[in-house]
């Protein structure tokens, strides 16, 4: 039987800060691989994955917008996520993620960048792989906690909500994923993947908007360097988030479509794998004033057992 290669889906968590006339939104992603977080069989594995984003060009619509128009001036945001994942059998598993934010808000209505660590939502999933005989559909079910702090304030006042570590939400994750072998090919490999965030109770009077996540792409398996074997990937990111709301919330500075183009590369090594991406905006339609980023890079590595 083929070698099982599934994608993994995560939905971080949007950071938006708002004010009366501007607001910032921009680190909703959507986290993808070829195999490096899921497992080929029964087992555990345990990864750490890294991610920097730098939200620092104001946007509006589908084009950028003067600066003026926004008070917030940049977001900075690196995100460390321990987890594990352990498969009872081949085809039911669980998925735990631990995010680690240090982020740095700059403002005009701010004396200078704040910046400050914290833990994250943690995320919790049950995984499905049992769709077909090959294992290649699978459904994950899964829940993003209220763990992270929302209520950070600094010298100058409380930040709003939207630019907080964590939301304050309760979310169900709901998720599925393909994958194939094109035209029967032992090397090249297509897959699609696609998730729904749905908050479902709030805190705060604040609500984050909900969030549809979509990837599809091809890797290829042809290559190694010794016992090495490497994998370049090319992959197209959608994602639709919807306004967030309560009286907390910036209704009008909220909420935008996205697509990304995502080269990378994953390294295997058993038991380690390695993976790395850059996902970079080619379409970009925003609500109000927003501040946007260029490029997410992502890092992801595994260990099997």
């Amino acid at each position: 039987m083929k070698r099982l290669k599934i994608l993994s889906v995560t939905a971080l968590a949007t950071a938006k800060v708002s004010s009366a006339c501007a607001c910032a939104c921009g680190c909703g992603v959507f986290d993808v691989g070829t195999s490096s977080m899921f497992p080929e069989d029964s087992g555990g594995t345990a990864f750490f994955g890294y991610t920097f984003l730098d939200q620092n060009k104001n946007w509006s619509g589908t084009s950028a917008a003067p600066g003026a128009n926004n008070e917030d001036k940049k977001i900075k945001t690196q995100t460390y996520t321990p987890g594990l994942q352990y498969m009872f059998n081949r085809s039911w598993g669980v998925q735990l993620q631990i995010p680690v934010v240090h982020r740095t808000f700059d403002s005009s209505a701010n004396t200078g960048p704040i910046t400050w660590t914290d833990l994250g939502d943690i995320q919790l999933r049950c995984v499905y792989t049992g769709l077909s005989d090959d294992l290649s559909s699978g459904l994950t079910l899964g829940v993003k906690l209220p763990t992270g702090s929302y209520n950070h304030t600094d010298p100058a006042g409380e930040i709003d909500r939207e630019s907080q570590i964590g939301t304050g939400s309760t979310d169900l994750l709901l998720g599925a994923f393909h994958r194939g072998d094109i035209a029967g090919s032992m090397n090249w490999n297509w897959f699609v993947q696609a998730q729904l965030n749905l908050p479902v109770l709030k805190q705060g009077d604040y609500r984050p908007g909900l969030e549809a996540d979509a990837a599809g792409g091809i890797y290829y398996e042809g290559l190694s360097l010794g016992r090495m074997k490497i994998s370049p990937v090319a992959q197209v990111i959608g994602v639709w988030r919807g306004r967030d709301n309560g009286a907390a919330a910036s209704p009008d500075d909220s909420g935008y479509q996205r697509i990304l183009v995502a080269p990378g590369i994953e390294l295997r090594l058993h038991p380690v794998k390695f993976y790395a991406d850059v996902e970079i905006p080619v379409y970009e339609n925003v609500t109000g004033n927003q501040l946007v980023a260029p490029a997410l890079f992502k890092v992801n590595i595994s260990y099997m057992f």
